[in-house]
């Protein structure tokens, strides 16, 4: 197995954990975070701060954000363009457990959950959370840096842009076109399309 950095370690790098682990493809060396810290119930080793990657990136060349993105939209692309610019491969990391269509598109760095559904011509970007339960149908293209939150359902032909956020159980509407750093919350109906950086859906 390849060697893997998990970048972040907020409490969706648990999460993280048991998909790679389920994945079987890549064995964890650490993870590095602004503060020194220990994980719950796991082992792996604090391997020091962003600042750190540098030297990090010599014997490791693999990586993974392993930061969620409710509290900061923009947190995950700039942790991501960092480690690009130091030259760190960013594996697919998806669950066994979950269904893709061979028609469809997986970027870099994508962590795609237990139970998900993504069908025919969807094309997800990189750098992306697909998580647990959400359903990607048909034609949807998203975009760079998105959150598709647990039990979301984005039905045919939407396109959602980079950096946004779409909440747990929330339903967004056959063709509907949600821009940049929009941040929707959990169990709504979107049945229009949304403006940049729309953040109060009524």
């Amino acid at each position: 197995m390849k060697n893997i950095l998990l970048i972040g370690s907020g409490s969706h790098i648990y999460s993280c954990i048991d998909i790679i682990e389920c994945q079987k493809k890549f064995k964890i060396k650490g993870f590095v975070n602004k503060k020194k810290k220990k994980l719950k119930n796991y082992k792996y080793k604090y391997l020091g701060k962003d600042k750190d990657l540098v030297k990090i990136r010599k014997n490791i060349k693999s990586a993974h954000i392993s930061v969620g993105q409710i509290k900061n939209l923009n947190l995950r692309s700039k942790l991501y363009l960092k480690a690009k610019r130091l030259k760190f491969y960013f594996p697919k990391i998806i669950s066994p457990n979950a269904y893709i269509s061979k028609k469809a598109h997986i970027g870099e760095g994508t962590i795609i959950m237990h139970g998900v559904i993504i069908n025919a011509n969807a094309v997800i970007g990189n750098n992306c959370i697909i998580n647990t339960g959400a359903i990607i149908e048909h034609d949807v293209k998203v975009g760079n840096h998105c959150h598709i939150s647990t039990g979301a359902k984005i039905n045919g032909g939407v396109k959602i842009e980079n950096n946004s956020f779409v909440g747990s159980g929330t339903v967004v509407k056959q063709e509907v076109k949600i821009s940049s750093g929009c941040f929707i919350n959990a169990n709504l109906f979107i049945d229009r399309d949304l403006k940049k950086n729309v953040t109060k859906i009524k």
